[in-house]
């Protein structure tokens, strides 16, 4: 290749590579101003305008496991390891069936639990879904519940007073801190979870999927109280198996 070419590309390269985390802060004042012109979406609004292509796209899904749609309660079990965010759902009487799994498409930090605010960890737990953003900086967005209880209980008894928040499963595909799942999926994510009901959605974050693997050797250091942690999290997965070949 062309020196100059070489040298011009490499300087391509640097540029996106630095520009990378402050990607959340250059796309505010896009939303922001895009939102004035078109005005601010309700939940309502946006299951209208993208709930029947969600229910096109989910139906094979919902036909290949016998459930119905929407289901009477969803799981989303989101494996840090494994870079996937599964969707579970149960009704009319039946276990929970796996029916759907979709990839992480963008998020930060490494194995562990969040600590506090500003660490870019993905936090790890037992969780709900707070509520629905229908106005995300990043399409649409679903609140999850940390920190939990147990998260605070922690934190006290540590000294740890910022914990941090506003810890979201979104579209788009970069994230600090949350899970990006592209657009086209968050709008499924958010139509189900809204036609469902978000108080019967819970969440589950792990750093691996415990039903099939432990976890690496190799870990970063964690806090003394993290087995403890995992053993719950390894009880709840167990609730999720069976015939997704999980």
């Amino acid at each position: 290749m062309n020196p100059a070419r070489l040298r011009i590309l490499l300087a391509v390269l640097v540029c996106t590579f630095c520009a990378y985390p402050f990607r959340v802060k250059l796309r505010r004042p896009f939303v922001a101003a895009s939102q004035s012109i078109r005005g601010k979406q309700t939940v309502a609004d946006r299951v209208a305008r993208f709930g029947d292509a969600v229910r096109k796209r989910l139906a094979p899904d919902f036909e290949r496991i016998g459930a119905a749609y929407p289901p009477e309660q969803m799981a989303l079990i989101g494996l840090k390891s494994e870079e996937t965010l599964q969707v579970w759902v149960s009704g009319g009487g039946k276990e929970w069936e796996h029916l759907k799994s979709y990839p992480i498409l963008g998020m930060s930090g490494t194995l562990g639990p969040k600590l506090k605010e500003g660490d870019r960890q993905v936090p790890e737990g037992i969780y709900r879904l707070e509520s629905l953003n229908p106005n995300s900086l990043y399409h649409l967005a679903l609140r999850v519940s940390y920190p939990n209880a147990e998260d605070v209980r922690r934190g006290r008894a540590e000294g740890r007073t910022e914990l941090g928040g506003d810890i979201m499963i979104h579209g788009k595909d970069c994230s600090i801190g949350c899970l990006a799942m592209g657009d086209e999926a968050a709008e499924d994510l958010f139509v189900l979870a809204a036609q469902t009901g978000i108080d019967r959605v819970e969440i589950i974050l792990s750093p691996v999927d415990f039903r099939v693997r432990d976890l690496p050797a190799d870990r970063p250091l964690a806090p003394d109280w993290t087995p403890q942690l995992y053993e719950s999290i390894r009880r709840e997965l167990k609730r999720f198996e069976g015939p997704a070949g999980i």
